[in-house]
């Protein structure tokens, strides 16, 4: 008898994935894919960061200005201890750039699944903002230890405010580089068009080296 054929993986990335896959070149892009899809089809992955995201949340929700952030170094596994210190310093400082406590609140954010061609990038903010003025922004959060570049920025920024409808009306897009405490924003003369020719290319791309891998 023979065995059965397994089911073949459909593409699909999430934007964590897609925007760290537009940011390598060459014979490494085609290794990530490769990654990515094992990682899929033994649905392996943890993710360490998130008692410190719980944390940032409540601090933002109870105006608490990093007391939760501070203690949560305390309370995380030994394992983690040394990244939740490296994290802390930054985070407090974008933290304390949005102002006074009591001025802000957390918002709720949505999930979205953006089409890229045919390939689904799963849109995932970490949370939104709220200001007293009435301006939200959905925050997406950058925990390397190496900045952001310019490509993974625009990418980051473009998918989320191609989907901010469903993500929080109304919002801008943030990607916070949590290390240094830097907020990203679209920059003023970024052309959304051009952007969006780039991005198609890399998903087809993306999408050709995942079925060659399989």
């Amino acid at each position: 008898m023979t065995a059965p054929a397994s089911t073949p993986l459909t593409p699909y990335a999430t934007l964590l994935g897609f925007t760290r896959y537009v940011d390598r070149t060459g014979p490494t892009k085609a290794t990530f894919v490769g990654g990515l899809r094992k990682q899929r089809a033994s649905r392996s992955g943890f993710n360490p960061h998130g008692q410190f995201v719980k944390a940032l949340k409540a601090d933002i929700a109870f105006h608490t200005g990093g007391t939760h952030l501070t203690g949560v170094v305390d309370v995380v596994k030994p394992r983690w201890r040394p990244l939740y210190q490296a994290l802390v310093p930054g985070a407090t400082a974008w933290l304390h750039s949005l102002g006074e406590p009591p001025a802000v609140d957390l918002a709720q954010t949505r999930d979205a699944l953006a089409m890229l061609g045919d390939l689904p990038v799963k849109i995932n903010p970490h949370f939104g903002v709220r200001h007293a003025d009435g301006r939200a922004e959905a925050v997406r959060l950058h925990f390397d230890e190496t900045p952001p570049s310019e490509e993974s920025v625009l990418a980051t920024l473009h998918l989320m405010a191609r989907h901010m409808d469903a993500v929080l009306p109304h919002a801008e897009p943030v990607l916070v580089d949590v290390r240094r405490g830097q907020a990203h924003r679209m920059p003023t003369d970024a052309k959304p068009d051009q952007i969006e020719r780039w991005l198609a290319g890399e998903a087809a791309a993306f999408r050709a080296i995942w079925s060659t891998a399989a």
